[in-house]
């Protein structure tokens, strides 16, 4: 139950990020890459599941995610 609780409140986080995202990204050139706000969601909750569904770690995971997003963007 807490991980369906956890990975719901990621996809809301992910809605409102989109739409910062959305006026930040008006701002930079098309060189920069912001992965896609349900990229990170996804890659997030994996992390959290895998990490025993402990709480309190919302933010450290989507950041973990939002950089291993860029860095294998990187790669490529």
């Amino acid at each position: 139950m807490n991980r369906n609780k956890y990975c719901q409140n990621q996809n809301q986080k992910a809605d409102s990020a989109a739409r910062v995202a959305g006026a930040a990204d008006a701002n930079k050139s098309e060189i920069d890459f912001a992965p896609a706000p349900d990229e990170v969601a996804r890659k997030a909750c994996f992390t959290y599941v895998n990490q025993g569904s402990r709480d309190g770690h919302g933010v450290q995971h989507w950041l973990a995610a939002e950089a291993e997003l860029i860095a294998e963007r990187n790669l490529t």
